[in-house]
């Protein structure tokens, strides 16, 4: 069983995603608390499982895939959420989405010609940053207006958009560099 420990960790990322949307479709104060904590848990996965994954070497090809995958499936159906809910521009979440298929796309095409496209470190605090403007963005109903989380979401948000570009465009580098005799 420990074997699978990693990935196990993964896919509870992905089955939180629905409880998640539980909490987040009534969006009281409580309930944006449950949300965010919920939100917040399983945003800490992905630190977990690949932590233990490195630590217990059982870095593996499932676990390369998933963990995006999971990545992508938490953040992304979040920002579909705040933008029902007016809390996030429907085109931010658009451009993030479009951002997420054509790097999974890239890395996909990658993977067929051999070659390993890495996650740099702007990716990781993109992930990061995202992950902080989400939170504050699910907890804005819960907190008292003069803190200004929607404000501060909001602006991390933007800040995760443009790391995001920077990301994407250094997955392309990455592959074109690799691509060049």
């Amino acid at each position: 069983m420990l074997a699978h420990l990693p990935n196990a960790i993964t896919v509870s990322r992905i089955l939180l995603i629905p409880v998640f949307v539980l909490c987040f479709l009534e969006p009281t104060p409580y309930r944006s608390i449950v949300a965010a904590a919920v939100f917040g848990l399983a945003a800490l996965t992905d630190a977990v499982d690949g932590y233990v994954a490195r630590r217990w070497g059982q870095v593996t090809r499932l676990g390369k895939m998933l963990d995006p995958i999971a990545d992508k499936l938490l953040v992304l159906t979040a920002l579909f959420l705040l933008v029902d809910f007016d809390r996030v521009q429907a085109w931010v979440a658009i451009v993030l989405a479009g951002r997420e298929l054509a790097v999974t796309g890239l890395r996909g095409v990658a993977a067929r010609e051999g070659i390993d496209l890495t996650p740099e470190t702007t990716g990781k605090v993109k992930m990061a940053a995202q992950v902080v403007a989400i939170l504050f963005l699910i907890l804005d109903e819960a907190v008292p207006g003069s803190l200004n989380f929607h404000q501060w979401g909001t602006a991390i948000l933007f800040v995760s958009l443009a790391l995001s570009l920077i990301s994407a465009a250094q997955y392309i580098r990455q592959f074109v560099l690799q691509m060049l005799p």
